[in-house]
């Protein structure tokens, strides 16, 4: 199950990028899989749960009694000295098999906690992943416009020798300079948060440096979604697993129902009568007996069967209240991927005109006439276009992230 997971995820996530990148990102699910608590926490949830069809495979302890006659009976081969037995109750025929189903039914349900927790950790890691994706980029957006304003405010300065610009132009520049620098270091912090949360998810050191590589594009058809696939999601499956321990239970619960049979025997010490002598005197007692234990005030076995219904019927209306959640979850992915498709067709749109309009303001000055209020509207414009751009990619990458996690 482990592989399988992991090789729909590559799949899937090749199918969106290249190979460099999904190799990346799937080293770092591996690392966390590996070594993140949660998981290893319900990993061994799951061994204790397996380990408990050892402890109900059991039958009732063997009962030993021992008892000294104070005032000694007297038959007619002698006085009665002590009393030794032994019995041993066995449970109905079936009755461990029905408490070992049971236990393991419950052992089955514990391992689908393993795979829901490890597919959530799949997407919480990816989204980290995406989140510094997104920050490192903006970062190197920042850097090329302040270059760029750093052109700008050559060009302004030069215009001021010549009287064609004056210096507030250029503090204009200078202050937005300071601006985006500003906005460069803010989200150089929010990137060391992101990295420490991202190592936190794979339990390790928070400094260890988190390598952003290549950049992210948006492919130009998607990987075909099967919507079935839900139907048989871990979360889904956990409540079909849930149905079936109770049914185990009650089959133990009909089984616990049944008598009991118990063997035993029972030794008597006779001591041998005085001056007497005749067969059999002082002859000991083994007394071998055979018992059944009967549940005939079954109100509470009859109360168990009525409540492993009711909470059958429970889990019915859990299951189809979760699949509901679910179908509403992935029909927000798939059309939040899609206006992330358009954001970002909108926003390449965008970012060429105003481009276009960069260079229609170089010309500009080449002619000797350039307006550097309009250098800063293009410029915050262009900065927009670039950020909106990021932003939609991020939105389509988490949210192919989501829908992974619903339907492989």
């Amino acid at each position: 199950m482990r592989i399988l997971i992991k090789y729909c995820f590559i799949v899937a996530f090749v199918g969106i990028s290249n190979f460099s990148q999904a190799q990346e990102l799937q080293s770092l699910i591996d690392d966390a899989f590996a070594n993140n608590p949660e998981i290893q926490k319900f990993e061994l949830q799951y061994k204790i749960a397996s380990e408990k069809v050892n402890e109900v495979n059991v039958i009732p302890n063997t009962e030993f009694g021992v008892g000294y006659f104070v005032s000694e009976p007297e038959t007619r081969t002698g006085a009665q000295r002590f009393k030794v037995s032994a019995k041993q109750m066995l449970p109905w025929f079936g009755t461990i098999t029905s408490r070992e189903n049971y236990v393991t039914s419950l052992a089955d349900t514990k391992y689908q906690d393993i795979v829901i927790a490890k597919r959530k950790l799949m997407v919480s890691v990816s989204q980290s992943y995406y989140n510094l994706y997104t920050n490192q980029a903006k970062q190197n957006v920042l850097v090329e416009n302040i270059k760029l304003l750093k052109t700008y405010e050559t060009m302004a300065l030069t215009s001021v020798e010549v009287g064609k610009a004056s210096a507030v132009d250029v503090l204009r520049l200078q202050m937005r300079q300071n601006d985006l620098q500003q906005l460069k270091e803010v989200l150089a912090q929010q990137f060391l948060s992101e990295q420490t949360y991202l190592n936190n998810l794979l339990n390790r050191e928070n400094d260890i440096e988190i390598i952003i590589k290549n950049s992210l594009i948006i492919p130009e058809d998607d990987i075909e979604i099967i919507t079935e696939n839900l139907k048989v999601h871990p979360e889904l499956l956990k409540f079909d697993k849930l149905y079936e321990s109770i049914e185990k239970s009650e089959l133990m619960n009909q089984k616990e129902s049944s008598p009991m049979i118990g063997f035993g025997v029972d030794y008597i010490n006779v001591e041998p009568r005085p001056g007497m002598s005749f067969s059999d005197n002082g002859k000991d007692i083994v007394m071998p007996m055979v018992s059944v234990s009967i549940p005939i005030f079954n109100k509470k076995y009859k109360s168990l069967t009525k409540q492993n219904k009711l909470e059958q019927q429970e889990i019915n209306y859990q299951k189809q209240e979760r699949l509901n959640s679910l179908k509403t979850v992935l029909d927000k992915a798939i059309n939040d991927r899609i206006s992330a498709r358009i954001s970002h067709k909108t926003a390449i749109k965008n970012l060429k005109q105003a481009k276009d309009a960069e260079q229609i303001l170089i010309k500009s000055y080449e002619t000797g006439t350039i307006n550097f209020n309009d250098v800063l509207d293009i410029q915050e414009l262009q900065l927009k276009f670039q950020v909106n751009q990021i932003e939609s990619v991020k939105t389509y990458y988490i949210q192919s992230a989501i829908i992974n996690y619903l339907i492989q």
